[in-house]
């Protein structure tokens, strides 16, 4: 199960690339073997608190992706500069996927991480599909709490510019405020 999960998520990152496509659907080893030798061109996929924490540190990866609800009894921090599908030449992005996809990339599963904080560093950064709940506090800009995801608290930016920078299409069930 895991290995399906793994190949279907890493099929729906947005890899423009049909070889890449037909690689990862066949099986995770493929989908590596189709990725650049990049340490950080791979998604992280997690379900323990510290891999969690590693993975959305300045030495994971571009994208964390969990496999289960998810509970981190510390605040968590996403930081370090990274680019869309770890390639050096792509845009600054990171994202944390909250659920699972079939081969269509339509969301099977939405999961839901639990931590008292979450602060996002990473520049670019999307959270998409399931619920953070805890509050998040962004103080990097291009934040994007994509319309599948939600979070069940406060989201507070460090600045007005910060907020002006991000996409809020998702829901958040607390304030919304510069902090």
């Amino acid at each position: 199960m895991v290995a399906g999960v793994a190949a279907a998520l890493l099929s729906g990152c947005g890899n423009n690339n049909d070889k890449a496509k037909e690689a990862a659907s066949a099986s995770p080893a493929a989908s590596a073997a189709a990725e650049t030798t990049d340490a950080q061109s791979t998604a992280s996929i997690v379900n323990q608190a510290d891999a969690f924490t590693k993975a959305v540190s300045a030495e994971g990866n571009w994208i964390v992706a969990i496999l289960n609800d998810l509970t981190v009894d510390t605040d968590v921090v996403v930081a370090g500069e990274f680019h869309d599908k770890g390639k050096a030449e792509n845009a600054i992005y990171r994202k944390l996927a909250l659920y699972a996809q079939d081969a269509d990339h339509k969301i099977t599963a939405s999961y839901t991480l639990t931590a008292p904080k979450v602060t996002v560093q990473s520049e670019n950064f999307k959270v998409q599909g399931g619920t953070i709940k805890g509050d998040v506090y962004v103080e990097a800009k291009g934040f994007t709490l994509d319309k599948t995801a939600t979070i069940d608290g406060n989201l507070y930016f460090k600045s007005d510019d910060l907020k002006t920078s991000a996409v809020l299409e998702g829901k958040v069930t607390g304030e919304t405020a510069v902090k």
